[in-house]
């Protein structure tokens, strides 16, 4: 059997394999460095090998991996705290992942109507294009047919409408809806941002028909768009919230949080995870926030990401039979090509820049918050020269 046979088929993977990594540079087994902007698809959020998080989990792993939730954890008490002191919530369920903190999300969306004597009302409606992880009840939350084909009937409760058309979620409101979910900027999606006024009206409409409002800021959260969390852009505060990726630097651990209100009906015995708020996620959770929740972080966050903006807009200007258009906010950029983006993808790789596709024809950026303006500008003049090189190709 040949290396990686025994794998199961569902990734077309990159031929790279990497060592190690340092900061914003992947380290491939020949030595190669590669300046990384996928972060892991926007995951490892203070880039690699970062020393507070190092010590913190070396730290934990000598004293305490797993007890389970059968017992408190100290650190998992004293993220929940952080986390609901820095945001809208009162509560907080730790999971091992996006899909799982979506999943207590819907539950708890669900489980509020039932406890308040109206368990009809069980619909969650969201937008076409997004992407709320691959399980069965989120693959139907997403409602995209590429994930839904194969696995057997929809999992019910859930509608699509369009994207950003405020009419169309209007008319889908009923007696029947328990909450809507959307990302405040999609990420699988195509970097696709909804504007601060819909955002307002979307609250609005959710407080006019007591229906709660479910936010998924797996990918554009923690720190991604210059915010500690994208919605607060808007002004607005969501009813529930999952949570992941970058909130552990790299450690898998994701976090559903909730107001008082919304999270009545999860009583003792309607949730649990074994692995969920594990010590080590824990501590390496706490680690991530010391640094995000540093004075001047988030601010660094914005002004890295207006070069980041200036600089892309520059290479679109330079190069329009590429770069169709420039999207997004903070560190969580997209450029929609007019080539296949798989083309200037790889034209990346060769300048040893990697990026990571998305819907609608993106290329995702998604560098690692501590990105600094000289790295920045080091990856952009990389994104100029593969453009270069996709726009000789193709002359």
């Amino acid at each position: 059997m040949s290396k990686g046979a025994s794998l199961y088929g569902t990734y077309n993977r990159i031929p790279l394999r990497f060592e190690r990594g340092e900061g914003v540079w992947l380290v491939d087994e020949d030595g190669n460095r590669y300046l990384d902007f996928a972060a892991g698809i926007a995951v490892n959020s203070l880039g690699h090998a970062h020393p507070h998080l190092v010590e913190a989990l070396k730290d934990q792993a000598d004293k305490l991996w797993h007890v389970s939730n059968l017992y408190e954890i100290p650190g998992q008490s004293r993220l929940g705290d952080r986390l609901t002191e820095a945001t809208f919530a009162d509560r907080a369920f730790f999971t091992n992942s996006g899909a799982e903190a979506l999943e207590c999300a819907i539950k708890t969306a669900r489980r509020y109507h039932y406890v308040n004597g109206d368990g009809a009302r069980v619909d969650i409606i969201t937008i076409e294009g997004a992407f709320h992880g691959r399980t069965l009840a989120t693959i139907a939350a997403g409602g995209q047919e590429k994930y839904l084909e194969g696995f057997g009937p929809k999992a019910p409760g859930f509608k699509q409408v369009p994207f950003a058309d405020l009419d169309a979620m209007k008319e889908a409101v009923d007696e029947q809806t328990a909450a809507i979910l959307v990302e405040p900027l999609q990420g699988e999606g195509g970097i696709r941002e909804l504007s601060v006024e819909w955002l307002k009206n979307l609250r609005a409409l959710c407080d006019d028909h007591g229906v709660l409002l479910l936010l998924d800021e797996v990918q554009c959260g923690v720190g991604r768009t210059g915010r500690l969390f994208a919605h607060e852009w808007a002004g607005i505060t969501p009813d529930i919230m999952a949570v992941a990726k970058g909130i552990g630097g790299g450690f898998p651990f994701g976090v559903c949080l909730a107001t008082e209100e919304a999270a009545k009906g999860m009583t003792p015995g309607t949730h649990g995870t074994t692995y969920g708020g594990n010590p080590l996620a824990m501590s390496v959770g706490n680690a991530v926030l010391d640094v995000i929740l540093e004075e001047g972080f988030l601010q660094h966050v914005r002004d890295v990401g207006l070069v980041f903006a200036q600089g892309l807009a520059a290479i679109a200007d330079q190069y329009p039979d590429v770069i169709e258009e420039v999207r997004g906010t903070g560190l969580m950029l997209g450029v929609r090509c007019k080539c296949p983006n798989i083309d200037l993808l790889v034209a990346m790789r060769d300048q040893q820049l990697l990026g990571a596709p998305a819907g609608d024809n993106v290329v995702r950026l998604l560098p690692p918050l501590m990105t600094t303006a000289e790295e920045a500008r080091e990856g952009l003049s990389r994104l100029e020269a593969a453009a270069a090189d996709v726009s000789a190709r193709s002359g």
